[in-house]
């Protein structure tokens, strides 16, 4: 092997959101590989190996603020409440180019860096260091005028502005003065972009913004051994062994774009189509809940663990599910999907984003057509029927598994270092 690299990884939190974890994930699988690599962040929970960016009372504070900063530079454009966190105009920032680890790295890798953590400025502080500059995309943000997920708005493509986002749309809106910002800054040829998805890939290679880089697509990483199925789960999580269980889980539980309304209405639909299978079967929700009367609202029994951050219990959780079912209406790679297929639950999501890249549609789980509740009805029904599912493990081993992923990773930090592109 070639000399050991040093790897900053920057994110702006390392649990609060699957590109933090997945983060994570790609720090342990880079350190097995050989390499020296600091995985710094802004907000930091539980006890794994990354790292405050800047520590000390003052430094939330400022942190703080500069999140506040964003929200309020946006409220007066805001069409709504419930789009607040769906656009960052990424105006409000730290500057992290003199950071020890930042002057010894031979790899800047950037992932989620919103929330007043690194602004359009701060990246190109970052660039204008001449070192190879990764940024592994987890959403569409840095190549739209500011949403994070554009559905089917391809503004772009060309020069954004009539966002739908905001309350006044029009040609010089928000959203094109933040593109325009993107387009100066991010023009600099040691900026190499990935993404963790091939839909994603095939959205950033369409965008003005990132037109002119070479874009790769490399999947997240996960660790198969920490991930695996448990058979006496139901009995160590004091389930009953002669139930079946549907798993839900979001961050949120009740945010609308995880669709929890879809999750509903399929449960109905397979519910009067499966009467006797119903009597037998309860659904197990992970994550916060916003509105308790939405879970008594459900046609089966349903119970909520809460948030839940240790992956030992996410495994035993993953293990004692039938399947797993995952309506968003925006997703990319799903951390939730790589995990419950590796300890082999068949899983169910739309046909959006990432999703049918992972789920090999009635063979490790079910493909939905997108925004058809009957269509997960279906998927649920197909589940039930195979689980647990060894084709749904074989392929996290394959495709995810994180020595794979390392490897893939580190090929490329080579080419960009080799390239003298930095």
């Amino acid at each position: 092997m070639s000399k050991a690299l040093n790897i900053v990884l920057l994110s702006y939190h390392n649990q609060n959101g699957g590109a933090g974890i997945a983060a994570g994930r790609l720090q342990q699988a880079l350190q097995k590989a050989g390499h020296n690599v600091t995985y710094l962040v802004q907000e930091k929970s539980g006890d794994d190996a990354s790292e405050l960016i800047r520590t000390g009372l003052w430094c939330k504070l400022w942190n703080w603020i500069r999140f506040i900063m964003e929200r309020l530079y946006f409220l007066p454009s805001e069409k709504s409440k419930a789009i607040r966190f769906l656009f960052n105009t990424g105006l409000f920032g730290q500057d992290i180019s003199r950071h020890p680890a930042i002057k010894n790295a031979d790899i800047i890798h950037l992932h989620w860096i919103n929330f007043g953590f690194l602004s359009i400025d701060n990246i190109e502080q970052l660039l204008k260091l001449g070192k190879p500059v990764v940024w592994t995309l987890h959403d569409m943000w840095a190549f739209t005028g500011g949403c994070h997920h554009s559905g089917e708005c391809e503004n772009f493509q060309t020069n954004c502005g009539s966002c739908k986002f905001v309350n006044k749309p029009e040609r010089w809106d928000i959203s094109h003065r933040m593109w325009a910002r993107k387009i100066y800054a991010f023009d600099y040829r040691n900026l190499h972009i990935i993404t963790c998805s091939d839909w994603l890939k095939s959205r950033a290679e369409k965008s003005t913004i990132l037109a002119y880089h070479k874009i790769e697509s490399v999947p997240n990483a996960i660790n198969t051994e920490n991930f695996q199925r448990i058979s006496d789960a139901k009995n160590i999580l004091q389930l009953n062994p002669s139930k079946h269980y549907i798993l839900f889980v979001a961050m949120r539980v009740n945010t609308p774009t995880k669709g929890f309304g879809y999750l509903k209405d399929a449960l109905e639909i397979w519910k009067n189509e499966n009467p006797e299978a119903a009597k037998n079967t309860e659904l197990l929700l992970v994550g916060n809940v916003l509105d308790t009367s939405e879970i008594k609202a459900l046609p089966l029994p349903a119970t909520s663990l809460g948030h839940i951050a240790d992956p030992t219990k996410m495994r035993l959780i993953y293990s004692a599910a039938d399947v797993f079912i995952t309506p968003s209406l925006e997703e990319n790679l799903p951390n939730t999907i790589m995990e419950a297929m590796a300890c082999g639950t068949p899983c169910v999501g739309f046909h959006v984003g990432g999703i049918p890249e992972m789920i090999d549609h009635e063979i490790n789980g079910y493909v939905a057509e997108y925004l058809s509740a009957k269509s997960l009805a279906s998927g649920i029904k197909w589940s039930l029927n195979h689980t647990p599912n060894e084709a749904a493990r074989e392929k996290v081993m394959h495709s995810y598994q994180e020595d794979i992923i390392a490897k893939k990773h580190i090929d490329l930090y080579l080419k960009y270092l080799s390239d003298g592109q930095a």
